[in-house]
């Protein structure tokens, strides 16, 4: 058992995972002597080779491109995209290849790889380093979306997407790459795609919320409970495809008010689509609106980053308001 931050773990599943399938391949940008622009694959080129761990031109649509045709070959690829800011000219790569060779063969052919990139906002990266695209990727059947909120999470995410027949788009909440530590077992451990994870029990408001946004989920929770005796259950969706409905309905349920946090602009982002489900499938049960604390609908400033992103202080506003309702 090691104690990590999350970089470090991105790290050390690469590395057992490397060492455990001797097809699985790391390629991006920086990837090798310099180990990446966070340092997520550092060592990893000197303990396993320039076979395994390949820097590749600053091309990202090439990257996602060669990793594409590594799956169809056997391998197992793993790529890296410094910033998921500069995703989209590999996006035709990944939405109208990557994410259906599954379906046009009839399921003769898989694209099993790995996208892994640093996403969102909290270290003053300004509108090009800071951006949360996850509802692009969430929009497009064949894809699986993760996303951990811890060093333990992360590593047992990311195995198990390493272990998957289809593509998964992984993004790593970059303000969370040294934000703390936390227990990381050695050895083989994995955690499903498409079970989420209940942080926090509570019987008043279910507060959804994945990456960084869990931790000002549970910081909003705490004051809640702490100033106004409202106790909220928190749940990390973990996964937003496949998406953990069984575990969300039996929340919402118990509670009756259903707010989602997170960081990306509101219009047509992920927490809409949660508030879609909700009132489609469960509104009977609903005690108060259902509610979003998101980004908002700008490019993401630099100077005013702080007021952008979601804080506790917003979300337990939103508590008030649902629970007072």
């Amino acid at each position: 058992m090691s104690e990590l931050t999350m970089v470090e773990s991105v790290c050390f599943a690469l590395d057992e995972e490397l060492g455990r399938n001797s097809k699985l391949v790391i390629l991006g940008e920086d990837v090798g002597p310099n180990g990446g622009v966070f340092r997520a694959t550092q060592g990893l080129l000197e303990k396993h080779g320039p076979k395994r761990v390949l820097d590749t031109p600053l091309s990202e649509n090439g990257i996602i491109g060669f990793a594409i045709g590594m799956s169809l070959m056997g391998l197992t690829p793993v790529a890296e995209i410094q910033f998921v800011d500069f995703i989209y000219p590999a996006f035709d790569q990944l939405i109208s290849e990557a994410a259906k060779f599954r379906y046009r063969s009839g399921g003769m052919f898989t694209t099993p790889m790995v996208i892994r990139s640093p996403y969102g906002g909290g270290v003053r990266g300004a509108h090009y380093h800071s951006q949360s695209p996850e509802a692009y990727f969430t929009h497009t059947p064949g894809l699986k979306v993760v996303i951990p909120s811890t060093p333990y999470e992360t590593k047992g995410l990311l195995t198990s997407a390493m272990r998957e027949d289809d593509p998964v788009i992984f993004l790593e909440p970059k303000r969370l790459y040294r934000a703390f530590k936390e227990e990381v077992p050695k050895g083989d451990y994995t955690i499903p795609l498409g079970e989420a994870r209940k942080v926090r029990v509570g019987g008043d408001v279910t507060l959804l919320a994945y990456g960084a946004m869990v931790h000002v989920a549970l910081e909003a929770a705490n004051i809640a409970s702490t100033n106004h005796q409202i106790e909220c259950e928190v749940i990390d969706l973990r996964t937003l495809v496949p998406l953990d409905i069984k575990t969300i309905e039996k929340s919402v349920k118990k509670t009756g008010r259903m707010i989602s946090i997170t960081e990306a602009p509101k219009t047509s982002g992920f927490s809409a689509e949660l508030s879609a489900l909700v009132a489609e499938r469960w509104i009977e049960y609903m005690e108060g609106p259902i509610m979003r604390v998101t980004g908002y609908d700008t490019p993401f400033p630099l100077s005013l980053e702080q007021e952008y992103l979601p804080t506790a202080q917003r979300t337990l506003e939103t508590i008030m308001k649902v629970y007072n309702f």
